[in-house]
């Protein structure tokens, strides 16, 4: 075996350590969440919060209605223009579905507003962030 070849399989081994070792902090990490999100106060803080969006989206959806409908028609109509001016905020459970202009918090005071995917009104404040 040549020095080159060697050297190639001494690297192996620590590669595959690592590889190991990050998998089996993940599979851990994941445990831990699991468990904390299974916690009847997690469980019920997470469900009082869903509530409260909720409510907040149905109260504002008679003002914001018009927002929704304006993004509705941007997308049948192909409107890349429209589409890049609208937030960018991400909803932790249903993703970029903000339909109000960017800066809209700050411009209007008002906390991001849209339709869920069962077409439910939801109104949330801050924004996930993007690797979640």
């Amino acid at each position: 075996m040549s020095a080159g070849d060697q050297g190639a399989a001494g690297q192996r081994v620590p590669d595959s350590v690592r590889r190991h070792a990050r998998t089996r902090a993940f599979a851990e990490a994941e445990d831990v969440v699991s468990a904390l999100l299974s916690d009847p106060g997690v469980r019920e803080a997470r469900a009082r919060v869903e509530a409260a969006e909720t409510e907040l989206g149905m109260e504002l959806r008679a003002r914001l209605q018009p927002f929704q409908d304006r993004r509705d028609q941007a997308v049948a109509g192909g409107d890349a223009a429209r589409l890049a001016g609208l937030c960018a905020g991400k909803h932790g459970r249903w993703g970029r579905i903000c339909v109000l202009d960017d800066g809209h918090e700050t411009l209007m005071g008002e906390p991001h507003w849209g339709l869920t995917s069962e077409g439910r009104p939801v109104a949330w404040v801050g924004s996930a962030p993007d690797d979640w």
